[in-house]
């Protein structure tokens, strides 16, 4: 481990001391973790061992967190996705094309637990079939169980008040997370929010097996000009401009990539008639 890692890795502990209880009950749920010593130095190393074992001798980076959070969380995928100031989220790694699909709900959305952990606390959600989960994300639920997702752990990715994004953890399957499992989550979420800190983006690392991690389509480039070209063809914000290319995805059931792309082609402007609010394209 790197100096300056290991350094971020303290400085992320400290902020964790004084979060546990609140990491202990999500929107959705809770688990009574309380104050169990989750950042304890022997769960962190043991786990960092693994990470720095899945990596093989290669570069540690959030691909191997998002393996052993599978594995030593009891979890079926993983994905990490970071958030910047005015801009959509965008997916780092997802492990398989579930994950990827899922991330990709939560970007056309704007809702889900991964969407609420990046402003509240970790979303802990042991079954997306609870009505109190169908009624607080209304679209996200119904659309994240067809592909094959029950439950979901959102921890968000900070240092103090400082928020990078957020490590998602799906189940196929409902059930709750026991203390360790939720323990050893919350490690894992501060050493991939460390890997973020320490380490500039390495784009596609290639896998101790060969292969490559599942492309999740970041970065997502043609979003952020599409969203540009919007805020100048509708004379609003940003955040309106994404709220407006969100809702056209959803409402023509699309991939917000998709639509972007076709917005910076110029394939479908933003100009929505006086009386009737359509938009056109060319």
């Amino acid at each position: 481990m790197s100096r300056s890692l290991s350094y971020v890795i303290r400085l992320v502990a400290v902020a964790r001391t004084v979060e546990v209880s609140e990491a202990a009950r999500g929107p959705i749920g809770s688990t009574g973790l309380g104050w169990v010593d989750v950042m304890s130095a022997d769960r962190r190393m043991r786990l960092w061992g693994l990470v720095v074992q899945r990596a093989g001798g290669g570069p540690v980076c959030v691909e191997y967190v998002c393996a052993v959070a599978m594995s030593a969380v009891g979890v079926d995928r993983a994905a990490v996705a970071v958030v910047l100031s005015a801009s959509p989220r965008e997916t780092m790694y997802a492990s398989d094309p579930v994950a990827a699909e899922v991330e990709e709900l939560a970007l056309t959305l704007g809702e889900g637990p991964g969407v609420d952990a990046l402003t509240g606390g970790p979303a802990l959600v042991a079954d997306l079939m609870a009505a109190d989960c169908l009624a607080r994300w209304p679209v996200f639920a119904p659309a994240a169980l067809r592909a094959g997702v029950r439950a979901v752990f959102a921890l968000p990715l900070q240092v103090g008040g400082i928020r990078l994004g957020v490590l998602d953890l799906y189940r196929a399957g409902p059930g709750e997370l026991d203390r360790e499992q939720l323990a050893d989550a919350l490690v894992l979420a501060d050493t991939a929010c460390a890997l973020l800190l320490d380490t500039a983006p390495r784009g596609e690392q290639p896998r101790s097996d060969g292969a490559g991690p599942e492309p999740a389509g970041s970065p997502h480039s043609e979003v952020h000009q599409a969203t540009g070209m919007i805020t100048v063809q509708l004379g609003v914000t940003v955040a309106v401009a994404l709220v407006r290319l969100r809702a056209y995805a959803y409402a023509h059931d699309r991939r917000l990539r998709d639509v972007a792309a076709d917005v910076v082609a110029r394939r479908l402007r933003f100009d929505p008639d006086a009386e009737t609010g359509r938009y056109r394209g060319g």
